[in-house]
């Protein structure tokens, strides 16, 4: 009975407090939501199971979680911790990604870098809440809607807030198609939303292969500290389009990214436990984060309006939320938008553009902020 006793105090069951039953709820409402609704499953299951699994108490002196040193979760953080993990992820990202869209009419590059307003006017926020500089830039870097970036970044400033700011990031993510709809016609009449665009021009194969090395030798220069991020999207763009390493671009857009979101996912998932996640400072962040989605979507939308005071050809303001980098959620939701004011407007393709500016922006202020605030 005695040895009985002991186990059973060994249990989860014992050890279990009321924070890690609700951080268990909530990996179980990510994993609902990611089969029910479809939001972001790719990322939303990973996460929510891995939210689970760090969240079962475990016993003093055995190494299990991820912040024990030298347990298998400790060693799978590791990619997290170090920001390992998110520039693999933009190599899968690149060599998915025809940049034709953007090159076909540059000026849509311009919202998607209207879009990165977010970042900043977050990290003004952050700073007056009494955040540190340094914790304020990596919370601030949430309004790009990008998360391999708010984890790289996190884990360069403030890696005591990388499960926080990653899940945040991943959860607007997700709800894209809930946020930006309500801005988008907000900010828009119904004779802005009804504007046709031009079709695209023919982007040549020659411009194709230029743009990814221009693009890498531009955004490294301004800010060396992207040099990882924007590097590896533009290698993984440069294997898709050079025609010549189809076998590895197959490999990066497809087995490869598929592994690293997995370990990411969960990686950030398992991060989550309730004694380190359920405080003060992470419902600040989730706040800000929100805040910090809106505001990015109607600065795109607004800029697109502005820009329209000054051009003959008129830009549909609703390409504006798709400056955000959720890629490809955000075009996605400007083309449902934009159908459903209009059947035949098809947006999607031209939505591109600033949904892949958005991703080389967001990546550039991340450099750019790593490197004012390192010390």
């Amino acid at each position: 009975m005695g040895i009985l006793l002991e186990f059973l105090k060994t249990t989860g069951f014992a050890t279990m407090t009321w924070g890690n039953l609700l951080m268990i709820v909530i990996g179980l409402i990510f994993i609902t939501l990611a089969i029910t609704k479809h939001y972001e499953p790719l990322l939303l299951l990973p996460i929510g199971f891995g939210a689970i699994v760090g969240n079962i108490p475990t016993i003093s002196g055995m190494a299990l979680s991820v912040y024990d040193e030298g347990s298998v979760l400790n060693y799978l953080y590791f990619g997290v911790r170090q920001g390992v993990y998110p520039p693999l992820i933009f190599l899968g990202i690149g060599a998915m990604t025809d940049f034709s869209a953007m090159l076909s009419n540059p000026r849509l590059v311009l919202l998607g870098a209207a879009a990165q307003i977010g970042i900043f006017l977050t990290l003004i926020g952050a700073l007056y809440l009494g955040f540190t500089p340094e914790e304020a830039g990596a919370i601030g870097i949430i309004g790009g809607a990008d998360g391999p970036t708010a984890i790289f970044l996190s884990a360069k400033l403030a890696p005591h807030l990388i499960g926080a700011i990653a899940v945040a990031a991943y959860s607007y993510m997700a709800l894209v198609p809930v946020i930006q709809p309500p801005i988008m016609k907000l900010l828009t009449t119904k004779k802005e939303r009804l504007i046709r665009m031009a079709p695209p021009r023919q982007v040549t194969r020659r411009e194709r292969i230029v743009f990814p090395i221009a693009a890498f030798l531009i955004a490294a220069l301004i800010a060396p500290g992207s040099l990882a991020l924007v590097g590896m999207l533009m290698f993984g763009n440069l294997l898709k389009e050079s025609g010549v390493t189809d076998r590895l671009a197959e490999t990066a857009r497809h087995a490869f990214i598929d592994i690293v979101t997995i370990l990411l996912g969960f990686s950030v998932g398992a991060s989550t436990q309730a004694q380190t996640f359920l405080t003060p400072e992470s419902l600040s962040i989730f706040g800000l984060g929100a805040l910090s989605f809106s505001i990015a979507t109607a600065g795109g939308v607004l800029f697109a309006k502005f820009l329209n005071l000054f051009t003959r050809n008129k830009i549909n303001p609703l390409l504006g939320a798709a400056g955000v980098s959720a890629v490809p959620d955000s075009a996605r939701v400007v083309q449902m938008v934009g159908l459903d004011e209009d059947p035949h407007n098809h947006l999607l393709m031209h939505a591109m553009a600033p949904n892949v500016a958005g991703v080389i922006g967001s990546a550039i202020c991340a450099g750019m902020l790593w490197s004012v605030m390192v010390k």
